[in-house]
């Protein structure tokens, strides 16, 4: 167990240092790729603490980055406000819209909240759409940096990673405290939790208000980096299933799996796209699902019982020669 702990250490550390130094080797082109890894492994991780942590399906979860794409466009856009403070208030308007529908939507279980999460992220677009905030059918535009593109393109590159960065932090800072039990349990069976005490409906809106504030703010950062916005690209449901789809090939409930199954869907999705562009995306979705398939734990998990299997195999004493006859 502890070797296998100090091996998960090891490249835990090792891929942290060969992400921070990616932008000092990779062309622009990379770089890009890599951001939209870093996107949605932070994406992802939010999401797990909703799905994953407490085994809520929130299907219509991009309804948060939506939100927070809107709300930094119009204070950029129409206010002139700078990014640094447009950030934190989407945030924060996420994070508010959410406990105040949270109390109510989350009453619902299985299939009825994940639809229900979808008729939110549907009715949400439709009003941003219907009140014009973003420019009707043409959109909206954001300042652009200044800057030359390297400088552009390792900025952002640094800020998603800042943002995945938080993203696990959080995420680890709720699986070592109580509400990280109270979720698991509530995972495990929530009327069994609520027979022991257990607040559900506290500790659920408390997950989901985290999970909608990093949503909104990756999709904050998203705004500024494309620099045009309209309901239909930021309210997209094809985002929030690349969400679970991510975390679903990571590892559903586990601290890095959304990291890892990022970086190898957009990897994959890179590789398939640029040689069978005509059917990449049936061939893309039938290697998903032969990949969940074969690993339905997750690449994280898979990856754990290889590394304990060898370090068993390592540990285990040799056995003496048998005597001759």
């Amino acid at each position: 167990m502890q070797r296998s702990r100090l091996a998960l250490g090891a490249a835990v550390v090792s891929g942290t240092i060969v992400i921070a130094l990616a932008p000092v080797y990779a062309d622009l082109f990379w770089l890009r790729i890599l951001s939209f890894a870093l996107m949605f492994g932070a994406l992802a991780s939010a999401l797990n603490i909703t799905a994953g942590f407490t085994g809520y399906p929130a299907f219509g979860d991009v309804v948060w980055f939506g939100l927070g794409a809107t709300v930094t466009g119009v204070l950029m856009a129409k206010e002139r406000w700078p990014f640094a403070a447009a950030v934190p208030v989407a945030s924060l308007f996420c994070i508010t819209i959410a406990a105040i529908v949270g109390p109510s939507l989350l009453r619902l279980r299985g299939n009825y909240f994940a639809i229900g999460t979808l008729a939110l992220n549907e009715a949400t677009r439709a009003l941003v759409q219907n009140l014009g905030v973003t420019g009707g059918p043409l959109g909206l535009s954001l300042p652009i940096t200044t800057g030359s593109p390297e400088s552009t393109a390792r900025f952002f590159y640094y800020l998603f990673l800042g943002v995945l960065v938080l993203t696990i932090a959080i995420s680890l800072a709720v699986v070592r405290t109580r509400l990280g039990y109270g979720l698991r349990a509530i995972r495990a069976g929530e009327d069994a939790a609520e027979a022991l005490g257990v607040r559900t409906t506290l500790l659920k809106t408390t997950a989901w208000t985290l999970s909608a504030g990093l949503i909104g703010l990756v999709g904050s950062v998203y705004a500024y980096w494309i620099t045009f916005i309209e309901p239909p690209a930021v309210f997209d449901v094809g985002i929030s299933i690349k969400m679970f789809v991510v975390m679903l090939l990571g590892g559903v409930g586990t601290l890095f799996g959304p990291v890892i199954g990022a970086f190898g869907i957009q990897l994959l999705e890179n590789e398939v796209w640029g040689n069978v562009l005509n059917y990449h995306l049936i061939i893309l979705g039938g290697i998903v699902i032969g990949l969940v398939v074969v690993l339905p734990g997750g690449i994280l998990s898979f990856g754990r019982r290889r590394v304990r299997d060898v370090a068993l195999l390592i540990g285990r004493p040799m056995a003496a020669p048998a005597p001759p006859p």
